[in-house]
């Protein structure tokens, strides 16, 4: 859509409708996930099928990383009904791997970190959309930093350093905090440019919203390292 044509009200209505849809899928991405997780966690057996099995397992996080990458390379090629289909399923599938989490931590803990990891993804949300200083400098650096975490904890899960993994804790938080507000303000932006017709809209609110989805997925994650109550 060329946005030449269209006063700043009717662009500004757009973005503001294309942020709704990129937050609403994101929303409900989580509570799929949330809900998937608490079920396989509430049954024993089902549990045990997915956790107890390493090939069902890795096989489940080897199929989320393709889903992602399918998604994220092929959104273009795609149908928004198959886009759609794809990110509910990638979701089901973090859920069914995110239960392992109920085997480590308490159901308490988890919800306190939700809660908190929540609330520090809105502030710098919040920061991303309404700030006026450019952050695509932090993109670079963020990008870096996170394949440098990403190495540094394979290292680790080899030397199995007490320290090391504190370290990279911190970090992680540190660089999905950042990631959030650059991410918002991408978003932000991306809104703005306009979209040819409501496909376009829907394909590109998905990619928005599995941005932010892993954001939040992984800065829960690590402050889930530092508030979990481990369990007996």
């Amino acid at each position: 859509m060329d946005t030449t044509s269209y006063s700043p009200a009717e662009i500004k209505l757009a973005q503001s409708t294309f942020i709704s849809k990129v937050y609403s899928w994101m929303s409900l991405a989580l509570l799929i996930t949330g809900a998937v997780a608490a079920y396989i966690a509430s049954s024993d057996a089902l549990l045990e099928s997915i956790v107890g099995n390493r090939g069902v397992f890795y096989g489940l996080l080897l199929g989320e990383i393709a889903l992602v990458w399918v998604i994220s390379a092929a959104i273009n090629r795609l149908s928004a009904t198959t886009a759609t289909g794809l990110f509910i399923l990638y979701s089901v599938m973090n859920g069914l791997t995110l239960s392992v989490i109920f085997l480590r931590y308490t159901a308490s803990s988890i919800g306190t970190t939700f809660f908190v990891t929540a609330g520090t993804f809105a502030v710098m949300s919040i920061y991303g959309h309404t700030t006026r200083r450019d952050l695509t400098s932090w993109g670079n650096l963020l990008l870096m930093a996170l394949i440098g975490l990403i190495i540094a904890s394979v290292v680790n899960l080899f030397w199995q350093n007490s320290m090391f993994y504190w370290i990279c804790t911190y970090v992680g938080i540190l660089i999905f905090v950042g990631l959030t507000a650059y991410d918002t303000q991408k978003i932000k932006e991306y809104g703005a440019q306009g979209f040819s017709d409501s496909d376009s809209m829907q394909k590109g609110a998905l990619i928005g919203a599995l941005q932010l989805y892993l954001d939040f997925i992984n800065l829960f994650l690590y402050i889930l390292r530092l508030l979990g109550n481990r369990r007996n």
